[in-house]
């Protein structure tokens, strides 16, 4: 009973902050609904132009909690979309295709990053964004990799160019399906394994046909999946020294939202959790990653993300491309 009346003026100091951060993503959320463009993109360009509530002030504490704590949850709860049973129903060419496509964008573009001048974890960052699932799978990315002056600086152009991207090709990958004279499974397959964000998906696959849209869904619930492996992978390899002066900021090997969000897939795949409830959360997590988008473009300094320069415009559209590449390749071999 004692906790509650101490922990009211921690309450009172982040109220604000979340308040315009819940404000943002509602605003971000109507003119997705009424004028089609990606949520997170109107998301983080609201924030962008709410950049003065960052200063020093009483939103400051709450800006902050919402694009840390608050963006976690929303990773944690991803879990909630994913069961083993509808990777299963594709058989193992799929499987096979989506860990190898994935794999091969994010090594690629890690390499290529480092020929470019960037750091490694940007090649992370925005080959995880374009092979696993866009937006999302960049904030998760970002939550779990060790502090840096630019990572909130490579987050937000990597969710505007990936937000971008993810559009035009939910547009022009069903036209590039019927030159391709693919059927509707190779066709789910394609569109499933390359088009970034899930809602863009849906919609490219089900503009095409019912069929084309179930098995487009269930292939990018599994690049969803790559997502828990691809964290740990990330965090293990980008750790800290365990001694000197960074020690203190060395992640654990498996950050607690991602220890969550494996522990939802499993819990969702034996069949303990209601729909109803699956879907909430589903709903809940996909509320908070708006949350914390906005929250994000809220810290975005203009004038720092307009210094990015053309290489990493030129990166994420090689990787977009690269990745279509591979899936087209896949499919050939598997006739």
């Amino acid at each position: 009973m004692n906790r509650l009346p101490s922990a009211l003026p921690a309450l009172r100091a982040l109220a604000p902050g979340v308040i315009v951060c819940a404000v943002i993503a509602e605003a971000a959320t109507f003119l997705s609904q009424h004028y089609g463009a990606p949520v997170m993109l109107f998301a983080l360009l609201l924030g962008i132009a709410m950049n003065f509530l960052s200063a020093e002030g009483p939103c400051a504490p709450g800006i902050g909690f919402s694009a840390r704590t608050v963006l976690r949850w929303g990773v944690a709860l991803l879990g909630l979309r994913i069961t083993a049973g509808d990777i299963a129903s594709l058989g193992w060419q799929p499987v096979a295709g989506v860990v190898i496509s994935v794999a091969l964008t994010i090594v690629v573009s890690i390499g290529v990053a480092r020929l470019m001048g960037f750091r490694s974890a940007f090649g992370v960052l925005s080959g995880g964004a374009t092979a696993i699932c866009g937006a999302s799978a960049a904030l998760a990315l970002a939550a779990a990799m060790p502090p840096h002056p630019q990572r909130e600086k490579a987050l937000s152009f990597t969710v505007i160019g990936v937000s971008m991207l993810s559009t035009l090709t939910m547009v022009l990958y069903p036209i590039v399906v019927r030159w391709l004279g693919l059927n509707e499974a190779q066709a789910g397959i394609f569109l499933g394994g390359t088009i970034h964000d899930v809602a863009q998906v849906v919609g490219a696959g089900y503009s095409m046909s019912t069929p084309t849209g179930d098995t487009a869904t269930v292939v990018k619930l599994m690049r969803v999946a790559m997502l828990l492996p691809v964290i740990a992978i990330t965090v293990a390899l980008m750790r800290a020294p365990s001694t000197g002066p960074q020690a203190a900021e060395r992640p654990p090997m498996l950050p607690w939202f991602v220890a969550v969000f494996g522990g939802l897939v499993i819990v969702n795949s034996l069949g303990y959790v209601p729909r109803q409830l699956a879907s909430a959360g589903v709903s809940l997590s996909s509320w908070f990653l708006v949350v914390s988008i906005a929250a994000i473009g809220v810290k975005t300094q203009v004038k720092e993300l307009m210094t990015v320069g053309w290489k990493p415009v030129l990166l994420m559209i090689g990787e977009t491309v690269l990745l279509a590449a591979i899936v087209i390749g896949l499919l050939r071999l598997y006739r």
